[in-house]
């Protein structure tokens, strides 16, 4: 599964301020609930239910919090890099600036383990992070994320 064919590259947010990972989450929740016509009660319900489960903090700065949502039609994502890193308590307990939302519908068991491994290849290479980090626009977020995808393709 390519990052284009779930990633929703309108709602790329740079600088996106938040003092904790509860504010964060909420904030995302915000963000995608607009851009999908959900409620956003039930996405950062979602997400905390899996956050419940363990931290998504991925590592190296970089967290993917995932769950899955009734009414959903496809697997969607959004990233956000922070205007501060916060404690998220991740695994190598660094704090986290770099942020993948991922959400599925329920029976997209398969497409959704697709999604994280899509992004998990993508924030393993500490380049892309590193451009991902420096890039000061949503568009130039969006060509960093695009050409890695490419880089891959070939």
């Amino acid at each position: 599964m390519q990052l284009s064919q779930f990633l929703d590259f309108e709602a790329i947010r740079v600088d996106l301020a938040a003092g904790n990972k509860r504010q964060l989450l909420n904030q995302l929740a915000q963000i995608a609930a607009a851009r999908l016509s959900q409620d956003p009660l039930l996405i950062a319900d979602a997400i905390a239910d899996r956050e419940r489960l363990g931290s998504t903090g991925f590592g190296g700065g970089v967290a993917i919090p995932h769950g899955k949502l009734d009414k959903l039609d496809r697997v969607y994502a959004l990233v956000a890099r922070l205007a501060a890193p916060i404690d998220y308590k991740a695994i190598d307990g660094a704090p986290v600036d770099l942020v993948f939302l991922l959400l599925s519908p329920p029976d997209a068991g398969a497409e959704h383990l697709k999604a994280l491994a899509a992004v998990s290849r993508l924030v393993r290479h500490a380049g892309i992070v590193e451009k991902l980090r420096g890039a000061r626009s949503r568009d130039a977020m969006a060509a960093v994320l695009i050409g890695a995808e490419e880089r891959d393709a070939a």
